[in-house]
């Protein structure tokens, strides 16, 4: 059986201002860099093979947790989002001619201007995941997460998502039949006094 734990890179200076990262190579902060180098991958995951996207803030989050470097794969790069990166969510949402869409509202189709669909970054994944052997940690971004598991959860972005996607928690995918297991696993941390 081939398991993937997906987790999310720790905050940006963009995260806190809501601002779309997309492949904008933005380290993490220094709060997000202290915050996970107290935090390390539960047994079994801490000797799984050890994924990230290439961007810094994963790749950084993924040496942090771990405590030795990942392997990169561009298919892990964050969705592109075209002419909206470096904008602000709020923004687009309040301007109705923008075709910004809450994720409910999306489609497999749904596709930010010269950016990417979800459909598209499915595509760019595929090869990557099926190549998988044993059990795999990925740190990787939300886009990329969102797509992996609404496959696994069989949603259409269409209504409220049957996940919800947090900072330091691995979400297990069983590849071998391509579902996700319902909770998701805390990082480790060190134990109150």
């Amino acid at each position: 059986m081939t398991r993937l734990a997906l987790l999310r890179h720790g905050h940006t200076e963009w995260n806190r201002a809501g601002r779309i990262q997309g492949r904008s190579d933005i380290p993490l902060d220094a709060e997000a860099q202290a915050e996970l180098a107290a935090t390390r991958l539960p047994a079994p995951w801490d000797a799984a093979n050890l994924w990230s996207s290439p961007l810094l803030r994963a790749s950084e989050t993924a040496r942090l947790v771990a405590g030795r470097a990942p392997q990169t794969s561009d298919a892990l790069t964050e969705m592109n989002w075209g002419d909206w990166e470096g904008l602000r969510g709020v923004d687009l949402i309040a301007d109705p001619d923008s075709g910004y869409r809450h994720i409910e509202d999306w489609s497999w189709a749904f596709r930010p201007p010269n950016g990417e669909s979800p459909a598209e970054v499915w595509t760019r994944l595929r090869p990557w995941l099926d190549q998988l052997t044993g059990d795999t940690v990925a740190v990787c971004h939300i886009g990329i997460m969102r797509v992996i598991l609404a496959r696994a959860w069989g949603w259409d972005f269409d209504g409220p998502a049957p996940f919800k996607i947090k900072r330091n928690r691995l979400y297990i995918v069983d590849m071998t039949t391509l579902t996700a297991l319902p909770d998701p696993v805390r990082l480790l941390t060190p134990e109150a006094p």
